[in-house]
């Protein structure tokens, strides 16, 4: 994530009930998470049969590339299980990836939303594997591509890379506490963090809200530029303590967003549905910045909500 000419505010703030003033930070300066990547890894969340008597594998995906990324397992190539004698079996069922959002570094996640824009549902991670069965020393190796860092509508597989989970079934993890893996200091913001983004239009969260569907968030632009702008942030995804990352993908520059005038503010609220019950959650933020289509991300701390 990078936030430039990021404002903290610290003057009294109703909307929010947070404290508010301004703190410009260094027009260079990169927040991004430090660290090496390890690309992604998986672990096993529990082995057990599928509907039709073959074998089913539940999976957490984790984020270890040390920036946002989004990952996919690759398109009409099956993941192989190989079991503990060398055998090896073709499982045509995979289910894996972030269903096109990017992920915070040092975040995992079990689930996200699939289906339709329309008619959304809820798509948990795992493999599914006919007519097989784990015997002891079995493994499952799956193919998968990633990008990292920036989504740029015009460049959207750059730092793209391919590369392979192996899982061991012996291994299986059931203490699993969601969705932060791993923290990664300085990723988190708090929910009253301004971020300067397109052409020096400031974009603030005014409001927090859970309602009977979701969770609802109002937004403010303030443009103190010399031109009417829009700064696109899509409809941000949530992901909470249940591992399932919410909101359904498109690209984050399709939402409408109101124009902001020169030397004026606009508001406009988005909503993600979530259950009741959930707490816990973290926006994934993706805002335009730096020029059109380009989209920085931030992972916003809503965890009181």
């Amino acid at each position: 994530m990078r936030i430039k000419k990021a404002l903290i505010p610290i003057l009294a703030c109703a909307l929010l009930q947070y404290a508010c003033a301004y703190i410009v930070l260094p027009e260079d300066l990169d927040t991004s998470a430090s660290g090496v990547s390890k690309g992604w890894s998986a672990v096993v969340t529990n082995v057990g049969k599928s509907d039709a008597g073959g074998l089913h594998i539940d999976i957490t995906i984790r984020n270890e590339t040390a920036d946002w990324s989004a990952m996919q397992a690759t398109a009409d190539k099956p993941a192989v299980l190989t079991a503990g004698d060398g055998k090896t079996t073709n499982c045509d069922t995979v289910f894996v990836g972030t269903g096109g959002h990017r992920l915070a570094p040092g975040f995992h996640m079990r689930g996200f939303i699939a289906g339709t824009k329309a008619e959304p549902e809820t798509q948990l991670i795992y493999v599914e594997c006919k007519g097989a069965e784990a015997t002891p020393g079995s493994k499952l190796s799956i193919d998968y591509g990633y990008v990292t860092g920036e989504y740029n509508y015009y460049e959207q597989d750059a730092n793209k890379a391919d590369a392979k989970l192996e899982l061991n079934l012996d291994q299986v993890a059931t203490d699993l506490k969601y969705p932060i893996a791993e923290p990664v200091e300085g990723l988190i913001q708090r929910p009253d963090t301004e971020i300067t983004a397109l052409n020096k239009v400031v974009l603030a969260l005014t409001g927090v809200e859970r309602t009977d569907n979701g969770i609802q968030f109002k937004w403010q632009t303030s443009n103190p530029g010399e031109y009417p702008s829009y700064v696109h942030i899509g409809n941000p995804p949530v992901i909470g303590e249940d591992g399932i990352l919410y909101g359904f993908y498109e690209s984050p520059d399709i939402a409408s967003v109101p124009i902001t005038p020169t030397g004026d503010k606009a508001e406009w609220t988005t909503e993600v549905a979530v259950p009741k019950d959930v707490k816990g959650f973290y926006i994934m933020l993706s805002v335009e910045t730096g020029k059109q289509r380009l989209f920085v991300n931030s992972a916003v701390d809503i965890t009181d909500k």
